[in-house]
């Protein structure tokens, strides 16, 4: 494919469609998965005809390949487009307890391999963070009274 020539954002929802360049409707074909993720795809049976085909599509239709999930991309985007300080309020707030974290592990890899064993191992630094964030606002007596309540 071209890329001279993007796909138009305005989408069908309630249709399962989008429309290409050219204001043609692209119409559902089929689900398939690659690599490992559900894409549905989409294209027009009237491209030959097309006046946009060459800087569009060097095949015989252009064909949209989309996440099942492309949406929720697409809003969220929408909402940083609306917002753009959104992620540096976000990297003032979340990020700091990740960069305490990679500290405490000594801004190195983590110790163990595997998934689950990183996952295990991930667990309990946040276990580890999360305790002592609330010794540190409620003290250590509060803590253990609610603890065992």
């Amino acid at each position: 494919m071209a890329a001279s020539v993007s796909l138009t954002s305005s989408t069908f929802p309630q249709e399962d469609a989008h429309r290409c360049p050219a204001g043609e409707r692209l119409t559902w074909r089929f689900t398939g998965v690659e690599a490992g993720l559900t894409a549905h795809v989409y294209w027009s049976s009237n491209c030959s005809g097309c006046a946009l085909k060459p800087q569009c599509t060097t095949g015989r239709e252009r064909r949209v390949r989309r996440w099942e999930h492309e949406a929720v991309i697409e809003a969220m985007q929408a909402r940083l487009d609306r917002h753009p300080r959104a992620m540096r309020i976000r990297k003032s707030t979340v990020e700091h307890a990740f960069g305490t974290l990679k500290a405490w592990m000594g801004a190195t890899h983590f110790k163990t391999r595997t998934l689950d064993k990183v996952q295990t191992e991930m667990s309990l630094h946040v276990l580890a963070y999360n305790l002592k964030r609330m010794i540190a606002i409620m003290g250590v007596a509060p803590l253990i009274q609610a603890m065992q309540a």
